[in-house]
C-alpha cells in the first residue's frame, strides 16, 4: 500500500512538473510574442540584408551570428525553403554577434556589400568557419583566406570594414537585439511572430501555416 502511495505521489508530482514546464514555456513564447507586436520597427531596419520577393507572402527574420555553428547549420535549410517557394518566401538577415570578435566578420561582410559581393562573402565565410572559429571565438587573421578567391578589392574592403555606416548598422542591430530580447541565435521571427519553439520544424510550422492561409 505504502509503495503505490509512493507511485501515486511520484507521478502527480511529475505531472506537476511538466504542467508547470508547459505553462512556463507557453507563457514565455506569449510575452515574446507581445515584444516583438510591440516593437515592430525593430524587426526590420532599412540597412537588413534581404533575400526573396519584397511581395512575399512570408517574412522570416533571422538574427545571424555568423560565428555560430547553429546558423551555419540553419542558412542552407532556410535557403531551401525560399527555393520551394519562389516570391511568396523573403529572408531578413539582422545580426547579433554574440561570439568573440564576431562583430568582425559582420563589418567584413558588411565590406563585401559595398562591392555587390554580399551573400557570396557570407555563404563562403559560413562554408568555412570550422577553420576560422576556434573555441567559440573568431580568428580574425584566418579568415581572410576564405575570400580571397571571391573577386573582392581586399585593400578596399579593409577600409570600407571601419566606415562609420557598418559600425552604425550593427550598433542599431545589437539595439533591437536588446528591445526584442534575443538572447541566442539563430532567433526567428516569421512575419512578427517569434518561434512557440527552437528548431527546424518548428520554424517550418510556422511557415507552413502562414502560406497555407492564402488559401482559406
Amino acid at each position: 500500500m505504502k509503495k503505490m502511495l509512493f507511485i501515486a505521489a511520484a507521478v502527480i508530482l511529475l505531472l506537476a512538473f511538466v504542467g508547470g514546464a508547459i505553462f512556463y514555456g507557453t507563457q514565455k513564447t506569449e510575452q515574446a510574442g507581445q515584444l516583438a507586436y510591440e516593437n515592430k520597427s525593430a524587426l526590420v531596419r532599412e540597412h537588413s540584408r534581404v533575400l526573396g520577393h519584397a511581395d512575399a507572402r512570408v517574412e522570416i527574420v533571422e538574427f545571424i551570428d555568423p560565428a555560430c555553428g547553429t546558423c551555419r547549420h540553419f542558412y542552407p535549410l532556410v535557403k531551401e525553403m525560399l527555393a520551394a517557394h519562389p516570391d511568396r518566401i523573403r529572408l531578413v538577415l539582422r545580426y547579433a554577434p554574440f561570439h568573440q570578435n564576431s562583430d568582425y566578420v559582420v563589418a567584413l561582410v558588411e565590406a563585401a556589400a559595398k562591392q555587390d559581393k554580399y551573400w557570396q562573402t557570407l555563404e563562403a565565410l559560413l562554408a568555412a568557419q570550422d577553420d576560422w572559429v576556434v573555441n567559440h571565438a573568431v580568428q580574425p587573421e584566418r579568415v581572410w583566406r576564405h575570400v580571397e578567391g571571391l573577386g573582392l578589392d581586399l585593400a578596399q574592403l579593409r577600409s570600407d570594414m571601419d566606415a562609420p555606416d557598418i559600425a552604425g548598422l550593427i550598433a542599431q542591430d545589437m539595439a533591437d537585439v536588446s528591445t526584442l530580447n534575443v538572447s541566442k541565435t539563430p532567433e526567428f521571427f516569421v512575419n512578427g511572430k517569434p518561434l512557440p519553439s527552437f528548431g527546424y520544424e518548428p520554424l517550418k510550422k510556422l511557415v507552413d501555416e502562414v502560406l497555407a492561409s492564402e488559401y482559406r
